[in-house]
Parts: C-alpha cells; sequence; structure tokens
C-alpha cells in the first residue's frame, strides 16, 4: 500500500436495502469505494426529535481510504433519503495485506 494510504469502512445505515445498493453502487462507480456490502432487515432504536423509535433499517458497509472519506461522505448524504444520515468512518488496523492493497487500487491508489 502507498505510503500514508489509511484504509477506512464507512458504515452507513439507510432506511432499505434498495436505497444501500443504489447509494453503494454509485460509490464504487466513482472510485470512492473498492466495494459496499449490505446487510438487510436491521432493528435499530434510536432518539429523534426527542423521542424513542424504533425502525427497520439495513446497513451499507463501504470499504475505502481515509482520503476519499469527506467526498464519499458527501455524495451519500445527497444521495440519501434521511435529512441527517448515519455516516461514520471506522479505521482498519490491520488484516489481509493484498486485499488492503485491492482496496488502494480500486479507489485510485
Amino acid at each position: 500500500m502507498s505510503q500514508g494510504s489509511k484504509t477506512v469502512v464507512l458504515y452507513v445505515t439507510v432506511p432499505n436495502a434498495d436505497e444501500a445498493r443504489q447509494i453503494g453502487r454509485a460509490l464504487v462507480e466513482a472510485r470512492l469505494a473498492a466495494c459496499a456490502n449490505i446487510f438487510g432487515a436491521i432493528s435499530s432504536i434510536f432518539r429523534w426529535e426527542d423521542r424513542i423509535q424504533e425502525e427497520g433499517e439495513a446497513v451499507l458497509i463501504a470499504k475505502t481510504q481515509e482520503k476519499h472519506v469527506e467526498a464519499a461522505t458527501q455524495m451519500i448524504t445527497e444521495e440519501h433519503s434521511y435529512t441527517c444520515p448515519c455516516v461514520v468512518a471506522i479505521p482498519i488496523v490491520g488484516g489481509n495485506e493484498s486485499f488492503l492493497q485491492w482496496i488502494a487500487e480500486e479507489t485510485g491508489d
């Protein structure tokens, strides 16, 4: 992997798997992510507008590099149907070096 390149996963919650698929595909097509995984049918409990709510959602996990987090977050926010979408970057601290290299190559390194 190139010097200074840091691999991260983006954790994103969405209302359903169709929206996750749309966002994931857009990220990969733009080379802002090497790949995206979609976990459907999760239950989320959260406080929103001063009320405890429980909703069904899906999760999108995108593998990318730290240098793409800002642009990917902007794209996700624009494509997302929520007013305040959950988009968090989680650093990858280790793993299969050839896989991490593939992420770097697919996202322009």
